[in-house]
């Protein structure tokens, strides 16, 4: 390994001793992740050798080996090589078997990690690997926690669309708060490039019969609906190919939906889903996900039936619109409640009892009829809004391509006091949940809790970083990022007894335990003016309430580069398939204050066993490079 060694850097040599820069620029070369902070340090700590700003071939090597030669890695490598310098293939497939638990490891699985891996050519042609390629192998995306077979689409996608959680934006179009945040168009490109599969557009009458997009009677900036369909129809699949819905909120008159219609055409064309796919009307069953790819649906009211609408596809619809009835209007999100709260009517919370599941009174002075363009209308098939009476009355009346949107607080209730009805509810019918108004900071609510009772589109401010969107990113970093995860069966089957407060029969126990082992290059802390901080690490279980749990580790002192903590922590988990298991690294400032470094969120369900490295995400959720834990992963 040494001559390999010397022969990667010798070049860089030639001119003599290397600086800093030059330094870093040889660890790129050699694809090493780092932090400069902590190069900087090591290299610091290497000059205080000799004077001087720059570091000689041997300086370099030993600058390379504290910070790639991780210890704790060398005494698993240690604990399976004869001499400590070679693994052959039996003995790594020896480690797969024993240490990784991957059962099934033969010859072909160590060979093909050798190839990959393995950077010492005379090595790898041994079908060897030196401590080098262990390293790169332990580093890789192979033995991160988050399971590979993960990383792919994996489920069962022939499924009606009800049988799926999907990725949800709310208020797609802000990038910063609801009342004065600046309305853009990367809300939508970002949303989109995250695998989000349903986006809320906020429709308003604009001038020159254009229609606008913005948080209606509040300050942001508006933009032309146009534009949107534009960004939409350029991103809507480059993450995806599974269906995009887009939730209309609208407030246009009859004569500017004409024009959205107009736009959803021209600029959507064949990605446009008009009529019910195969030209088929078996309206009693939701199309699948795997049957809608490359499609987009419209969410929006609706007039009358589909077969009316298929009646008059070959007619012209110009000009023309329907009224709808009272039943129809306010609803959902259109009741301005989530426009800006400015007239809720606040309804005693006394009445708990036997009146919870009936419709708040309706605020009959406030009930224009709304009209609709029967062009508009007709672009709806599968995801017609419905407003939401209660679960009696959706049972009874409501069809399986109508949805319901629920504001949190309501939903809240109805977890709280009919979660049996909720889930049967969520069996049959797609089920939006939305923040409240009041959230004027464009705060969210933790979606744990509406997932638990099977609602699919549980929307929150992809703009706004924060545990919650944590827990969202990393429920749908499964199955390949697609933007639809299959529900657990308990949640899909409509004569499922399971509720969240009483899991029963549904329960799966599952004994995690968690060995801490170490960190690596964690971002040091705002306050140091070097590459420390104090780092802790906190473990936390979302699920249904009894498997909430959070587990905190001791504090390292003084130490981002590679603390050790080496402690276990053990979780019993009940419903597993409905869990989330959220890594979080923070710096104690004091006894009282806590500085985010970062964190991993992902389902329980995808967490690989064995040696693992935990990536580490920025508060706004993008991969820091250099950044992990180590930690071994067991559980039954």
């Amino acid at each position: 390994s040494h001559t390999w060694f010397w022969n990667i850097i010798q070049n860089d040599f030639k001119t003599g001793n290397i600086d800093l820069e030059g330094s870093m620029r040889l660890l790129e070369k050699m694809q090493i992740p780092f932090d400069e902070d902590h190069v900087k340090h090591i290299f610091r700590k290497t000059l205080d050798k000799h004077s001087g700003e720059v570091i000689s071939m041997d300086d370099f090597r030993a600058l390379y080996r504290a910070l790639v030669h991780r210890p704790e890695y060398e005494e698993l490598f240690k604990a399976y090589s004869t001499d400590g310098i070679i693994l052959s293939d039996t003995q790594l497939i020896k480690f797969l078997v024993k240490e990784q638990f991957q059962t099934e490891a033969g010859e072909t699985t160590a060979l093909e990690i050798i190839m990959k891996y393995e950077p010492i050519d005379e090595v790898r042609k041994k079908r060897q690997m030196s401590f080098e390629g262990f390293i790169r192998y332990m580093r890789s995306d192979e033995c991160s926690i988050f399971k590979s077979q993960h990383r792919t689409i994996y489920q069962d996608m022939n499924q009606p669309l009800c049988d799926y959680f999907i990725s949800s934006s709310h208020n797609t179009y802000l990038i910063a708060d609801q009342i004065m945040g600046p309305s853009h168009l990367w809300g939508y490109t970002s949303a989109l490039l995250k695998g989000c599969r349903c986006l809320e557009i906020d429709c308003w009458d604009g001038t020159n019969n254009e229609p606008i997009v913005y948080h209606g009677h509040t300050l942001t900036s508006k933009i032309p609906f146009r534009s949107v369909i534009h960004v939409i129809d350029k991103y809507a699949f480059m993450s995806s190919a599974y269906p995009l819905v887009l939730s209309l909120e609208n407030h246009c008159s009859p004569k500017q939906q004409e024009v959205m219609a107009h736009y959803l055409k021209s600029i959507l064309g064949d990605k446009l889903l008009s009529s019910p796919i195969g030209g088929e009307v078996d309206m009693t069953r939701l199309p699948s996900p795997e049957a809608l790819k490359f499609k987009v649906l419209v969410k929006n009211k609706k007039a009358g039936t589909i077969e009316e609408s298929m009646l008059r596809m070959d007619d012209e619809t110009h000009g023309e619109t329907e009224e709808l009835s009272d039943s129809d209007f306010m609803s959902e999100d259109e009741d301005t409640d989530d426009t800006i709260p400015l007239q809720r009517s606040k309804s005693p919370t006394k009445r708990r009892g036997d009146r919870r599941s009936s419709p708040p009174p309706q605020k009959k002075s406030k009930v224009k009829k709304a009209k609709i363009a029967l062009a508009l209308s007709d672009l709806v098939v599968y995801t017609k809004s419905q407003k939401f009476v209660s679960f009696e009355h959706s049972l009874m009346n409501q069809k399986c391509y109508e949805n319901n949107s629920i504001g949190e607080s309501q939903a809240r209730k109805l977890v709280r006091y009919s979660a049996k009805e909720f889930i049967s509810h969520t069996t049959r019918f797609i089920t939006r949940i939305y923040p409240k108004g009041t959230r004027m900071s464009s705060s969210n609510y933790n979606p744990q809790e509406f997932w638990n009772v099977g609602c699919q589109m549980v929307a929150l401010n992809f703009q706004t970083p924060g545990t919650q969107m944590e827990l969202q990113d990393g429920k749908f970093l499964d199955n390949g990022g697609c933007g639809y995860v299959l529900k657990p069966e308990f949640l899909r089957d409509r004569n499922t007894t399971f509720t969240p407060q009483n899991v029963g029969a549904y329960s799966k126990p599952m004994s995690l335990s968690i060995r801490l082992i170490s960190g690596h290059q964690l971002p040091p802390s705002s306050l140091s003016k070097t590459n420390k901080a104090d780092p802790k690490v906190q473990i936390e279980i979302f699920g249904v309430p009894e498997d909430q749990a959070r587990k905190k580790s001791s504090v390292v002192k003084s130490n981002a580069l590679n603390p050790k903590w080496n402690e276990t922590f053990s979780f019993t988990i009940q419903v597993p398939e409905l869990a989330m298991i959220r890594f979080c690294v923070e710096d104690e400032v004091s006894l009282v204050n806590n500085e985010f470094l970062g964190q991993f969120t992902l389902p329980v369900m995808s967490l690989n066993t064995g040696y693992r490295n935990i990536p580490l995400l920025s508060k706004e959720g993008i991969k820091l490079e250099s950044a992990s834990l180590f930690a071994h992963v067991w559980y039954y």
